[in-house]
């Protein structure tokens, strides 16, 4: 069988988080940092399936070998990644009875471009280039292990801002025309902690929410206005709102007023509130910006125009 190489592009959702697991209209965006995969075959009449993940500076951060039955580690290490790859793996053969059924040995190489820790969508690109090796639906993979709204798996695959929904349990998206005139103006702040995204979406789904269809209807109208704000003054008014809404809805504590009340601009939070990355709006210069995060141990700021694949309807 011939080599193959399969590429997913990593995420950040600017609106809708949380309730567009529940229908809400989000705008989305893929990264210009992904993760890709190598797979390579080898005859062999006791076949084995060799994994190797090699990490954003070239180390390799997980290596080894898995049976074809049920996808067994032969030699156990007992860690999340390895139950991770071996779940994911079980799940493809749930769908594709067919997959590595083949007398071959296969190696297979990810590379990620970006640290782990970021939650830029190191799981949900894994589960996109997993899904077009086996010729599955990354959706359906998705649903039978981690779960999620799936708009990161649309992100993956997609070359410019995309518009998300789920809207009867399955997954809708249209490209976007984003592509703001003061997107110089707009940067991405780690906040220095990775959200567990699984645990995340399990403890949303346990609240009780009052006038949920209400807040799904604000959030996905906001989402249309980002849109259409021509210029940040008006854009910085759309995301403090969304912010309020969030934050009300959930009993959860806006990160403006948390870590940054005496920032000038405005500040959003991103996908999971109380880590990964933060919307950060700024009418000084990026130097003056830089500083003031940095000044706070907040060294990870990134522009707008480095971190998301500019491909619009625009």
């Amino acid at each position: 069988m011939r080599d193959q190489f399969f590429y997913g592009h990593g995420k950040l959702l600017l609106s809708g988080e949380y309730f567009v697991l529940e229908g809400a209209e989000a705008l989305a965006l893929p990264t210009t940092v992904g993760q890709s995969m190598k797979v390579k075959y080898r005859h062999s009449y006791q076949p084995t399936l060799n994994w190797k993940s090699i990490d954003h500076t070239g180390k390799v951060w997980f290596e080894g070998d898995f049976e074809f039955w049920h996808f067994k580690p032969i030699r156990p290490q007992g860690n999340i990644t390895e139950k991770f790859i071996q779940d994911a793996l079980c799940a493809v053969r749930l769908q594709n009875p067919h997959f590595l059924r083949d007398e071959m040995d296969v190696f297979v190489e990810t590379k990620i471009e970006f640290p782990l820790e970021w939650g830029l969508g190191s799981s949900s690109s894994f589960m996109y280039n997993v899904a077009q090796w086996a010729y599955v639906s990354p959706f359906e993979l998705l649903k039978r292990t981690i779960g999620g709204s799936g708009y990161d798996l649309a992100c993956a695959q997609a070359m410019g801002p995309i518009l998300y929904k789920k809207y009867e349990g399955k997954p809708q998206w249209e490209a976007a025309a984003f592509n703001p005139v003061f997107k110089d103006q707009l940067f991405f702040v780690y906040l220095g902690h990775k959200q567990n995204s699984e645990q995340e979406v399990i403890k949303f789904s346990d609240m009780q929410i009052e006038n949920k269809g209400q807040i799904i209807s604000e959030l996905s109208q906001l989402t249309r206005e980002m849109l259409h704000a021509h210029d940040l003054v008006t854009f910085n008014k759309i995301i403090k709102t969304h912010e309020e809404i969030i934050a009300k809805a959930l009993n959860y504590e806006k990160v403006k007023d948390l870590l940054f009340k005496d920032f000038w601009g405005e500040v959003k939070s991103l996908g999971a509130w109380g880590g990964d990355f933060a919307l950060v709006t700024s009418d000084r210069s990026h130097t003056e910006t830089r500083e003031y995060f940095e000044n706070r141990g907040f060294t990870t700021v990134i522009p707008y125009t480095e971190i998301v694949r500019s491909e619009s309807l625009q």
